[in-house]
């Protein structure tokens, strides 16, 4: 379980970029599976946990954006935002680059590559897409991959392999390289 517990908080860390925070998130994601999922057998807890995860990690996100709409003062971002001639620039202010922050601009971006990369993996064959999504989107290992597939690991392998392979082609046909 610390092998889960340290891939965990390195995922979240990742994603919120705050240790604190990501410790709290992994600590409560593993709170809720213990309370509500404590009953189910030991070999169904890796999926579970990596799913209670990555929805504690979408709550923390939607609060934060809450909290910055609601204690954002448009009077302190005038002082900060004004240029030469006094005036007041709120694209500046929304593009900000601190340490932490994402500008408006890149959130949009990056929102519409992973829109774009889920449309394409929509269109993943269904064992090509469930191969995909358990192994790099909850990190499930080959092992507990291939036990959650009902199939060996080599069929996981060969499945992930040909999804990466079609999602590099079909996101480079629309102008995208990673």
């Amino acid at each position: 379980m610390i092998s889960v517990e340290r891939r965990a908080f390195k995922r979240t860390v990742f994603a919120v970029r705050d240790e604190d925070a990501a410790l709290d998130i992994v600590q409560d994601a593993m709170i809720r599976l213990a309370q509500s999922y404590g009953d189910r057998p030991p070999a169904e807890w890796p999926a579970l946990f990596q799913r209670i995860l990555s929805n504690a990690t979408l709550d923390w996100f939607r609060r934060q954006k809450v909290r910055n709409a609601v204690f954002t003062n448009i009077g302190e971002l005038e002082a900060s935002a004004e240029d030469e001639d006094g005036d007041f620039d709120l694209l500046s202010v929304l593009r900000s680059d601190e340490a932490g922050t994402e500008g408006a601009d890149d959130g949009a971006s990056r929102t519409e590559m992973l829109q774009l990369i889920e449309k394409e993996v929509e269109k993943l064959p269904t064992r090509q897409r469930e191969a995909f999504l358990l192994r790099y989107w909850e990190e499930l290992d080959v092992a507990e991959t291939a036990a959650a597939m009902g199939c060996s690991e080599g069929s996981v392998k060969t499945h992930c392999s040909r999804a990466v392979q079609a999602l590099a082609k079909a996101l480079q046909s629309k102008g995208v390289t990673l």
